[in-house]
């Protein structure tokens, strides 16, 4: 049986959904996946055991220049090539105008998506052949993806043990192992103070103090800190030089920030891709959530730790607030370091 997944972007949407490759393989003997994925995250699934055919698109180009000859060319080269994997399965896990059209270039009869409550763009309905309703417990992102894809083979995700994965190359591998080699012999912890909306983020203050009651309580830690721009990677710089047991990373690759996540022992983080990736690779996190919900957005599992804002307009969903200042202090240092410690003790 050939299926297809549609997942084509964000990178934290294609790393919530890829349990849905081992619950497949579990759950039908012998079945082949492939997946649709935007050009820009393809190293997040090349080179993956579980996947058959690996088909890349630019949708970005898709919404930019919707009439370009180059873009009316990848359609048409799309549509030829789904087409000649006739397909038993399409499952719809983005929601959006583009995904729907792309299960449409299929031909497949049956193309499996969320309903309307669900779906990023009401124009996806148009495309979908099922709607698939979610139950009271599937609020995170992962579990919304294993209802879907579960619907004709009737069997509960929840009952089984599922991992995700990303493959790394030895180049990447290597370079993380020479890193890690350079350092004490205690625990590693990785810090990214980094995300994409103000509201998701922390205090410089609050980080700091994190970390020193970090190099506290674990005999020999040492903490990395990861950035992606330059104004994370000055407030790197400054945590590093109050706390002499932090050190900055340079710049990662996707496959050596992955590579370098599969062997240390701990991610904190706010609502960001690098927590999302360790979980996906098994390594513990524990990660704050304001602006988002915690229960929907954050990895779930017994090694893996959640704090939620308690301020009452929490779960927002809004990047820029008024009350930015007021809620990052609800984020409090020993409900991190509380976490920390129920998962290694001190």
């Amino acid at each position: 049986m050939r299926l297809l997944i549609i997942q084509t972007a964000p990178l934290g949407g294609i790393l919530s959904a890829l349990p849905v490759l081992d619950y497949l393989h579990q759950a039908v003997p012998e079945v082949e996946i492939d997946w649709v994925v935007d050009e820009e995250y393809r190293e997040v699934l090349e080179g993956n055991p579980l996947l058959g055919t690996l088909h890349t698109v630019k949708t970005g180009d898709w919404r930019k220049l919707p009439r370009a000859i180059s873009v009316v060319r990848e359609i048409g080269q799309l549509k030829e090539a789904l087409l000649g994997r006739e397909y038993r399965f399409v499952f719809d896990l983005e929601g959006s105008f583009n995904s729907g059209l792309i299960g449409r270039l299929t031909g497949a009869q049956d193309r499996i998506g969320f309903e309307k409550s669900e779906v990023a763009d009401k124009g996806n309905l148009f495309f979908s052949m099922r709607r698939v309703p979610l139950r009271r417990q599937d609020v995170n992102d992962t579990h919304k993806c294993l209802r879907l894809v579960s619907i004709p083979f009737a069997k509960d995700y929840r009952s089984m043990e599922l991992s995700g994965g990303i493959v790394t190359g030895p180049a990447d591998d290597l370079a993380a192992e020479a890193l890690l080699a350079t350092l004490s012999d205690g625990l590693v912890f990785l810090f990214d103070c980094g995300a994409d909306w103000k509201t998701k983020l922390w205090s410089e203050q609050g980080w700091s103090e994190l970390a020193r009651q970090v190099v506290d309580s674990f005999s020999e830690v040492t903490i990395l800190l990861s950035w992606v721009t330059e104004e994370e990677r000055e407030l790197a710089t400054r945590l590093a030089k109050s706390v002499t047991a932090a050190r900055v990373l340079d710049r990662q690759s996707l496959k050596g920030m992955a590579a370098l996540l599969k062997k240390v022992d701990l991610v904190v983080g706010a609502d960001n891709d690098t927590v999302k990736m360790a979980a996906a690779l098994g390594t513990p996190t524990v990660s704050f959530y304001r602006a988002t919900d915690g229960k929907r957005r954050g990895p779930c599992g017994e090694h893996h730790v959640v704090v939620q804002s308690p301020i009452h307009c929490a779960r927002c969903l809004r990047a820029q607030c008024d009350k930015d200042s007021q809620c990052r202090g609800t984020i409090k240092t020993e409900a991190l370091l509380a976490g920390i410690r129920s998962l290694f003790g001190s």
